[in-house]
């Protein structure tokens, strides 16, 4: 049985496949009876698939079964819409206005698409600047709120031991392990 499938080309992260009609028992990079084209799935949209048209209908009317894959990349280029017409035998002028009318459709289809993905691009850019500066304004205003309460609570606090010296005639703060707040050993814990 012939199959239309994709045979995998290209490098290492970069494929590149090539749409061939083969038979069924060859391997996938195998041999092949025709090449009908290709598809390059990291390009852009408008130059992702070439097809021709011509030998892709041939083998679909000498009965070669597509992939899955290869079907959705026929009907995305409009071989099936054609082929299908062909089949059902609909008269040339009335299949080329059919044809005609779905091209421009999908062709309106697509191009909304990319407007849409472009607003929103630019969407997310406008809201990005306008958060930078808002972003930049309250940091500057909490740092200062910091400092400021850090002042505070720095005149408000007692002096401790190290900031100010103690009295001749006062023991000096303990801890239970005999230790003062710098984490010596006070001379009065020590007996000896």
């Amino acid at each position: 049985m012939v199959k239309l499938r994709l045979a995998r080309q290209g490098r290492k992260k970069v494929p590149i496949y090539k749409i061939v009609a083969t038979d069924s028992r060859s391997r996938r990079d195998g041999r092949f009876l025709e090449s009908l084209g290709q598809y390059r799935p990291s390009n852009e949209p408008g130059q992702k698939i070439q097809i021709k048209e011509d030998r892709a209908l041939y083998w679909l009317n000498v009965g070669a079964q597509p992939s899955d894959t290869v079907r959705s990349l026929l009907s995305r280029e409009g071989i099936l819409l054609k082929w299908h017409l062909e089949k059902k035998k609909v008269d040339p002028a009335r299949a080329s206005e059919i044809f005609n009318t779905w091209k421009t459709e999908r062709d309106a289809k697509y191009a909304s698409a990319a407007d849409a993905k472009q607003r929103a691009r630019e969407e997310a850019r406008r809201k990005a600047a306008k958060k930078a500066p808002e972003a930049a304004a309250p940091a500057t205003e909490t740092s200062t709120v910091t400092e400021t309460a850090a002042t505070i609570e720095a005149e408000a606090t007692p002096a401790t031991s190290s900031e100010a010296p103690q009295a001749l005639g006062e023991p000096s703060v303990t801890s239970e392990a005999g230790l003062n707040p710098e984490g010596e050993r006070n001379a009065e814990s020590v007996e000896g």
